[in-house]
């Protein structure tokens, strides 16, 4: 979602992607990404704890765990749930790689258009 963010709305959006847990850079949506032309090798896998410093005006949150357990933020963060499947896991038991490239492509472009949905003045 940030790599979609930085390269669909640049200079509109500040977008910091974190989770409750740091899982590393999964390799296949770096390939799958890089597929349609963004680049994304030089992100970091990120706790939200490292991002305290900043005051966010809106958390899209793109999991059900990161629903479920995401914290209160102060002041008038906006919080708003965007449930996509969740790759790694749906991936895990694909018939062939293949099938688990596709099923990351799915979840790739629903991201994408969700975000080219969002309004300019987020």
């Amino acid at each position: 979602a940030e790599g979609w963010a930085r390269h669909l709305k640049p200079g509109v959006l500040q977008p910091y992607s974190a989770g409750i847990q740091k899982h590393g850079l999964n390799r296949i949506a770096e390939r799958v990404m890089f597929e349609v032309g963004v680049d994304i090798s030089a992100h970091q896998s990120k706790r939200l704890s490292e991002l305290e410093h900043i005051e966010f005006d809106y958390v899209i949150t793109v999991c059900g765990h990161a629903d479920e357990h995401c914290p209160v933020f102060p002041g008038d963060t906006t919080v708003i749930h965007a449930p996509f499947d969740d790759p790694p896991r749906l991936a895990r038991d694909a018939e062939s790689d293949e099938v688990a490239l596709d099923i990351y492509r799915r979840v790739r472009d629903e991201i994408r258009e969700y975000v080219r949905g969002l309004p300019d003045s987020l």
